[in-house]
């Protein structure tokens, strides 16, 4: 179970790469950034394919999503300088903490 944990972990991390790229990319008109784009969500979503042979899919996604959306405003925030307000960063806090409750509390997650 630990390595798809490991698995999910590497989905979310091309996630971000590629979402963060995406910005860079400047709507697709610098080609490295749009390359970086291509690769980080194919190879996302590589690993969550991987995933999704031991977890369901509605946990997988719950995970990879939340991870993904704090992760991006962090890289947002110190990258591009993009700020939130209190509820945005409450609301994130309510995501993270969704995660929490499934993996403490539901059978779920175990397939």
């Amino acid at each position: 179970m630990l390595r798809t944990y490991i698995l999910l972990l590497i989905a979310v991390m091309f996630e971000t790469v590629g979402t963060t790229a995406l910005q860079a990319s400047q709507q697709f008109t610098r080609l490295v950034p749009s390359v970086i784009v291509v690769i980080g969500y194919a190879a996302a979503f590589y690993f969550m394919a991987l995933t999704l042979k031991v977890l369901p899919v509605g946990i997988t996604y719950a995970i990879w999503s939340g991870l993904g959306i704090v992760l991006i405003a962090i890289i947002g925030y110190v990258v591009f300088g993009q700020r939130l307000d209190l509820p945005a960063m409450l609301g994130m806090g309510m995501i993270l903490a969704g995660i929490l409750v499934i993996h403490l509390f539901s059978n779920t997650a175990a397939h």
